[in-house]
């Protein structure tokens, strides 16, 4: 089962409040277009969304026909992942950082020292391994695959990426597809609407790691899309652990849609130098406590 992404989770959720709005029963029958336009969003979340439904068994797809409810969680229940997951995942993310925690862990410790129940604990492990971060290791415990990121790999991989990324976007068959952007600005601009809470850095670097990879993915280049496809796996505890505040998260957005607006005006050399230019400043960025971290 895939992990959904944060809008995806919030529009099913959306969805089911539609579903109780409606007063549809099991066995109602739900349109992927009509339910797009009563949200106010491109059909492409909406159709994640309904898939993540469809792999918790609350609704069913059927070619040419539609989608069938199999079943109507309560109220009081959720398809989101628990906020205590999350925090948990926030701060392993900063011990494993700084040093604090070792590159094999058993599910007990996890237990200890994040105070979960043993289920909690086995969700967030196997978030981890879905995401390549870990492995189970044979027998017992679990492996983290990638060493912290300390000054000198940043400073190599933003050099990496300024080479990359830029010039992604420059290829000649580079192509968007209209729903990516639709489905990009949907969850930037949530994130932008949403209070901002410790664990939110982790929806926002995914979402954050999913616009860079599929601008890489749209040069229809495997060698780009496997290269930014890799850093993502590389930096990601390091941006969970996010220390920036919420200004930076304002400015990441607002650069990230300025792309999207000169891609989409098939400017894409403007498109290729604003890139150049947030990552250059991404990777001068300092925090306060823990000099030589940066983060994009």
């Amino acid at each position: 089962m895939t992990m959904p992404t944060r809008l995806q989770q919030e529009i099913a959720e959306r969805i089911l409040q539609l579903v109780r709005d409606d007063a549809l029963a099991t066995g109602a029958w739900l349109n992927e277009n009509a339910t797009a336009r009563r949200l106010g969003v491109s059909r492409t979340p909406v159709r994640a969304a309904l898939d993540h439904l469809a792999e918790q068994g609350v609704v069913r797809r059927h070619l040419n026909k539609g989608i069938e409810i199999l079943k109507l969680p309560a109220a009081g229940d959720s398809v989101l992942p628990p906020e205590e997951i999350d925090l948990a995942m926030v701060r392993l993310a900063h011990e494993r950082e700084n040093g604090l925690l070792p590159d094999e862990v058993s599910e007990l410790e996890v237990m200890r020292r994040y105070e979960l129940g043993r289920p909690e604990a086995q969700k967030l492990l196997a978030r981890l391994a879905d995401l390549d971060m870990v492995e189970r290791k044979p027998g017992y415990g679990w492996r983290f695959l990638h060493e912290p990121r300390d000054q000198r790999l940043r400073e190599e991989s933003y050099r990496f990426r300024l080479i990359i990324e830029p010039m992604a976007m420059l290829e000649p068959g580079f192509h968007l597809d209209p729903g990516w952007i639709a489905e990009m600005r949907a969850r930037h601009a949530e994130t932008l609407r949403q209070p901002w809470r410790e664990s939110s850095s982790i929806a926002f670097y995914e979402m954050n790691a999913d616009f860079h990879e599929g601008l890489a993915a749209a040069t229809g280049n495997r060698y780009f899309h496997s290269a930014v496809r890799r850093q993502n796996q590389l930096r990601r505890l390091s941006n969970y652990d996010w220390d920036h505040g919420f200004e930076r998260v304002q400015v990441n957005c607002t650069e990230h849609l300025g792309m999207l607006d000169h891609l989409e005006a098939g400017e894409n050399e403007v498109a290729s130098a604003l890139m150049r230019s947030h990552l250059l400043r991404a990777s001068k960025l300092r925090p306060p406590a823990k000099p030589g971290k940066s983060v994009d």
